[in-house]
């Protein structure tokens, strides 16, 4: 078995990282541009949290449904639809002229979103074996998660030097690339018999997932007692809970709970949940706050994060093969840990701010577990599925993912303590850290590291976050 690519092999990780980072990149980017968004536009801190959820929303629920179609009908044709769709919505988003029409290009957008994920890397896990796969992931994560990271950078440099619009009407050159790209593609998808998606299972999950959001984001406004929350978050608790019924009985579910008998599957995906809880939270705040609390320029609070995006690149792929060495375990245990003990580094931001001592120790920190965390959690959701699999597998863990990322936003006034202040910094330094150590706790005690002999076998196992 060779460990270098072919050429194809080459053309589909770049094909496969084109495609997901513009998503990832918007899941963040968004965070640094808000306060623009906010005086352009209008609205208050319900406008800023919807503006964010209304993506992780629709990518939530439909990255579900997008697998499922990516496993029956094809990575190829999944993905293209998913870079178009995304092309069309990024461009209305950027000529959005109010709060109403932002909001809903930007659920327009995770819907497409939600397409080029699990299509990207089932593209990856189809056309690639050990040991080049898990260096592909490897490589893959720390371009895509690095897209995360960097793109408050990104944000604070347009916003400052151009448009909170251009943020994202830029997603149409990579977009553009990718497309060009598939036309090289040797890979042909194959369609499998027979093949159906729960249309009634996808609308159950988007709309529950919707519902009980509406609630969490609107309540502090309205308070529970009001009929305008208990209602939809009841309804919404109902409807996914009917989701759930619904998939031990159709014969074509879009989550087939069967995949959670695997014990790395099921402890990999909850210790996602509490991971990228604690990524999502701390990346939104720390934008909003170093603006609106510490007085930084959007570019400057973008330049914050560089730290951990540096050690993510240098780092990942190295993680990745060391994690295929010696078993994920140890590195998804100690990797959460080291990103817990940043988060409470941020506990020395003060009114008197100082960024260099304030906030950069707990990026470096941050970032050295961030790089020791999410390659070898990629590579063990991915391995806990048959190849057959791969794209459903991928989706379930990213609609862990986004979910986990949406919850924390949604109840952000409840975590702040109603203000974005000093105060509300540390108490959301506190509970991101608080999540980050639940993850690393539930890796310790769930995770097994596959035997030797058979990590060393081609692919009867493999990757899907």
């Amino acid at each position: 078995m060779t460990d270098k690519m072919t050429p194809q092999q080459r053309l589909v990780l770049v094909i496969a990282i084109l495609g997901t980072f513009v998503a990832f990149l918007d899941g963040t980017i968004v965070n640094v541009a808000l306060p623009a968004i906010a005086r352009d536009l209008g609205g208050g801190l319900s406008t800023q949290q919807w503006t964010v959820d209304a993506y992780l929303v629709t990518l939530g629920a439909l990255i579900l449904v997008a697998g499922a179609v990516s496993d029956a009908f094809g990575r190829v044709l999944v993905l293209r639809i998913g870079l178009i769709g995304f092309g069309i919505a990024s461009v209305a988003v950027a000529l959005s002229p109010n709060p109403e029409l932002l909001i809903a290009a930007r659920a327009v957008q995770g819907a497409a979103g939600a397409f080029l994920v699990p299509s990207s890397l089932a593209l990856i896990s189809a056309t690639m074996r050990e040991p080049l796969r898990s260096r592909a992931i490897g490589i893959w994560t720390a371009s895509t998660t690095g897209a995360m990271i960097i793109g408050p950078l990104i944000g604070g440099l347009i916003v400052d030097h151009s448009s909170w619009r251009w943020a994202f009407g830029i997603n149409i050159f990579p977009i553009a690339i990718a497309l060009w790209m598939l036309t090289r593609l040797e890979h042909r998808d194959e369609r499998r018999e027979g093949a159906r998606v729960d249309v009634l299972g996808a609308v159950m999950c988007t709309f529950g997932l919707g519902a009980a959001v509406f609630a969490l984001i609107e309540q502090p406004n309205l308070g529970w007692s009001s009929p305008a929350i208990w209602m939809p978050g009841l309804a919404g608790l109902l409807l996914l809970a009917g989701f759930v019924w619904r998939q031990r009985r159709v014969s074509d579910p879009i989550l087939p709970l069967d995949l959670f008998r695997s014990r790395n599957f099921s402890a990999g995906n909850l210790s996602t949940l509490f991971i990228y809880a604690a990524l999502s939270l701390n990346g939104f705040v720390l934008a909003v706050y170093l603006q609106q609390g510490a007085g930084l320029s959007a570019t400057l609070a973008g330049l914050a994060s560089l730290p951990t995006t540096l050690l993510m690149i240098s780092l990942s792929s190295r993680i990745g093969t060391l994690a295929g060495r010696w078993g994920p375990r140890l590195f998804m245990t100690a990797g959460p840990l080291i990103m817990a003990a940043g988060a409470l580094l941020l506990l020395l931001v003060a009114d008197d701010f100082a960024y260099w001592w304030q906030v950069l120790p707990g990026m470096i920190v941050f970032g050295l577990g961030l790089a020791l965390t999410v390659s070898p959690l990629t590579s063990t959701i991915l391995g806990a599925a048959d190849s057959a699999r791969s794209g459903i597998a991928s989706a379930v863990n990213n609609a862990v993912a986004r979910v986990a990322g949406l919850i924390p936003i949604a109840a952000l006034a409840t975590i702040t303590g109603g203000a974005l202040d000093l105060a509300g910094f540390h108490r959301t330094a506190l509970t991101t850290a608080a999540l980050l150590i639940v993850g690393g706790l539930v890796s310790l005690i769930g995770i097994r590291n596959p035997a030797r002999s058979a990590a060393a076998q081609p692919a009867a196992d493999p990757p899907g976050p």
